[in-house]
């Protein structure tokens, strides 16, 4: 005899880590955000970039005025969310039987080393004149893309996916792709904005942060729906049946 289970229930949809992982990424990075935007001197979160929080020279960029005490605890939360991230997307997909299991777990690595690259190599003007300004923004635009296509694959799956791996899978297959596609518009609008559109419509900053953002939602709604769904499952008693 067996235990009829859902994906959900199954190894390793039924561990905890996963979850975990996705909630302490976000968390790690708000609040190393919030830390080291309080001790930077009139931080804009509407005007500032992200990445000026994790330069640690006493500088101007362009017209921002870049002072970050703390630029060492920023580096290590985007190092840090970046380890979380893709440690959560190959717990989820390992032993799963999710239709884009491969894109997840690669998009999720493409995330973790646009924010190495991030860390290890900052925006500040000194490794812009040794030349290392495109690493950085390489950097940027895979953990950006890595992960707005991380939970856009994610949600297609749950929505090709007739046995969801959760509770109220469609619901949350829907959220992934749209908070995902609005975080690919935050991106693209962080190029298209101010540079090609008269006007300005919002600031570099805030386009920039509905990008990160939208990861950082993410991430952490489907951590608590995960870890919600696995204690209901657990509650529950086991329905024997015959193999």
């Amino acid at each position: 005899m067996r235990d009829i289970r859902s994906d959900a229930a199954a190894k390793p949809g039924s561990s905890a880590t996963a979850p975990i992982c996705w909630i302490l990424a976000g968390l790690v990075y708000l609040l190393a955000e919030a830390l080291a935007a309080s001790a930077f001197p009139d931080y804009s979160y509407a005007m500032n970039y992200i990445s000026d929080l994790g330069v640690p020279d006493v500088e101007m960029l362009g017209d921002r005025a870049i002072d970050s005490p703390l630029h060492m605890v920023m580096n290590i939360a985007f190092l840090v969310h970046g380890v979380l991230f893709t440690t959560a997307a190959i717990y989820m997909v390992r032993g799963s039987r999710l239709p884009l299991r491969l894109p997840i777990s690669v998009f999720a690595i493409a995330h973790a080393l646009g924010m190495v690259l991030i860390a290890v190599v900052n925006g500040g003007a000194h490794n812009n004149s040794l030349g290392l300004g495109g690493i950085h923004l390489l950097g940027a635009f895979l953990a950006f893309i890595g992960g707005h296509l991380t939970a856009i694959c994610f949600g297609l799956s749950l929505l090709l996916r007739r046995n969801h791996l959760v509770r109220g899978g469609s619901l949350l297959g829907v959220f992934s792709v749209v908070i995902g596609l609005v975080g690919v518009l935050g991106i693209v609008m962080f190029q298209v904005d101010v540079r090609v559109i008269p006007g300005t419509i919002l600031a570099d900053g805030t386009w920039e942060r509905i990008g990160m953002y939208a990861i950082v939602v993410w991430e952490m709604i489907v951590g608590i729906v995960i870890l919600r769904d696995q204690k209901i499952h657990r509650a529950q008693p086991k329905v024997p049946a015959l193999d």
